[in-house]
């Protein structure tokens, strides 16, 4: 990890190039720009609410499809 100090003296436009740099030669900024917009995983407990979730919309349409109330569709 990159620490940034400005010495005494030091004009800011200097001590800005320097953070600059060192920043771009760190790496951190293009590993906080690569991960900004990946969702986040999902835990466990969300993962089996979804399964059942879907378990459930299944069975409620495999009812209706037998009973005439949903068309029957083609899959591909």
């Amino acid at each position: 990890m990159a620490d940034f100090n400005r010495k005494p003296g030091e004009s800011f436009e200097s001590f800005l190039r320097k953070f600059k740099k060192g920043l771009k030669n760190s790496k951190r900024l293009e590993k906080a720009r690569s991960t900004q917009h990946l969702a986040p995983k999902k835990t466990k407990r969300q993962q089996k609410i979804y399964a059942l979730t879907s378990m459930e919309m299944r069975r409620k349409k495999e009812i209706l499809r037998k009973t005439g109330k949903l068309e029957e569709t083609q899959n591909r």
